[in-house]
């Protein structure tokens, strides 16, 4: 394998050694910036294994450079193996790295963050280890170009053992010797291929295990980190709890608290209405009891007359014809006495219907008309009147007509089956004893049954009268 194949027309070769320009070399300061060009430095000679150790870390440092910083002819080969790269690349990769110091600036940044001992050694221009391979420091320095670096390369160099000289090659044309000769060089180049792919492999893989520890070191201390989060939280959470559920036992007790103080409040409050019921009860049950008893002891019974008309009888002339009869002089069938009555506190007038309409205008109008006259007249008495009033008419015949009405009159019809009288006697019994109550009737038999009630009965014809004179 020639050298010129391997250079791919990047430099002819120079014998067993080839001559490098340094990275301020003629090239390099022809193309780049005037004003930052330097003095070139002496030529550095690099050997056939050195330059292709070279290309083949420059072929496993590659895919750590940015897309963009890798030369144009060489991206097509980024998604090959460092071997195959190696391999198919190799003349444009020993040119980029000759000419390109960008290039080969970039690689030795990707060099430089590895954890190898020797790229460490050589970037910090520390003794190397002598067991180290001298092709090896020698491709390294190359591309990591520290201080010094063409004195340590042509070091590293004077260290590589010279290859053994091959055996004379008798001058007579030997056709299986030049055979086997150039079997064991072929089968030398595949062997020193194989070698140079596992040593990438090797690197690549070594690379990989410093990534997957570091990976597992950060991996290891997040969840530890994690775990002590956790077990904060969890304390605090349990701190949290066991507050919660000792001031919700606080609040049940509490509650009960104030639910026992309701339920004696409310037991107080309903024993002391209960006793003030009773008092008032038995308070007024003894004032109505005292009265009634008092009226019966006393056989008191409603009256007509009144002091004053005893005086008359003794002391006036013609007693039979004095002018004014019944109380305070007042005529039977005065309407004034029916307002003395309306005058009392709460008083309820009780009126017998029809005993009044027929009285008044049986001859002249109908029964329906009858209604509807006293009951609008009963009703201007309450518009005038603080009183109750209520009508009742019999209901066993059949009623034709419309149910009169009036604005506070209570119109009433008696069952079939009752009459009227007793009707209004039930109306005077149910009402409280005390309650002025006034029944309205020209029937003997009702004014009696009424008045044993505690009720004033009052003939028809006041009624009318009032009616007449509003």
């Amino acid at each position: 394998m020639s050298s010129g194949d391997e250079t791919s027309g990047a430099r002819p070769e120079a014998g067993p050694a080839e001559a490098v320009p340094s990275a301020a070399g003629d090239e390099g300061a022809a193309e780049g910036d005037p004003s930052e060009q330097v003095e070139p430095g002496p030529m550095v000679f690099l050997t056939e294994p050195v330059r292709r150790r070279a290309v083949e870390i420059a072929a496993v440092a590659m895919p750590g450079l940015a897309p963009g910083k890798v030369p144009a002819r060489l991206r097509r080969f980024l998604k090959f193996s460092p071997a195959k790269r190696a391999k198919l690349a190799k003349g444009d990769l020993a040119a980029a790295l000759d000419r390109d110091d960008g290039f080969r600036a970039g690689l030795a940044e990707v060099l430089a963050s590895t954890d190898s001992p020797l790229i460490k050694a050589i970037g910090a221009n520390e003794a190397v280890s002598p067991m180290a391979d001298p092709v090896e420091v020698a491709a390294l320095t190359y591309l990591l170009r520290p201080d010094g670096w063409r004195d340590l390369i042509a070091s590293a160099v004077d260290a590589i053992p010279e290859a053994p000289e091959a055996p004379p090659v008798p001058a007579g044309p030997d056709e299986a010797s030049q055979k086997r000769l150039a079997s064991l060089e072929k089968e030398n180049g595949k062997l020193r291929g194989a070698l140079a792919d596992q040593r990438a492999a090797a690197a690549v893989l070594q690379e990989e295990l410093r990534r997957a520890r570091r990976d597992l070191k950060d991996a290891e201390e997040k969840a530890a980190k994690a775990a002590g989060d956790l077990a904060a939280e969890k304390g605090r959470l349990k701190q949290a709890d066991a507050e919660r559920r000792s001031e919700r036992r606080r609040l049940e007790s509490e509650v009960e608290s104030l639910r026992g103080q309701l339920d004696r409040v409310r037991k107080s409050d309903r024993e002391q209405e209960r006793l003030a019921s009773a008092r008032l009860w038995l308070l007024m049950e003894t004032l109505s009891g005292a009265a009634t008893g008092l009226r019966r002891e006393l056989g008191l019974e409603p009256v007509d007359d009144r002091p004053a008309d005893y005086i008359a009888e003794e002391y006036c002339d013609d007693p039979e014809e004095r002018p004014f009869e019944g109380s305070r002089g007042l005529e039977q069938t005065d309407p004034q006495r029916l307002d003395h009555l309306l005058s009392l506190p709460n008083p309820h007038l009780i009126v017998d219907g029809y005993n009044v309409t027929i009285s008044a205008w049986g001859e002249t109008l109908t029964l329906e008309q009858q209604r509807n006259r006293l009951v609008h007249g009963l009703g201007a008495m309450a518009a005038q009147t603080n009183a109750e009033i209520t009508v009742v008419f019999d209901g066993a015949d059949a009623i034709f007509g419309a149910k009169p009405s009036a604005r506070g009159v209570r119109v009433l019809f008696s069952a079939k089956g009752q009459i009227a009288d007793d009707v209004v006697v039930e109306l005077a019994r149910v009402e409280p004893e005390g309650r002025p109550v006034i029944v309205v009737s020209s029937d003997q038999e009702v004014a009696d049954r009424v008045r044993r009630e505690g009720a004033y009965p009052v003939p028809s014809p006041i009624l009318v009268r009032w009616m007449q004179r509003s």
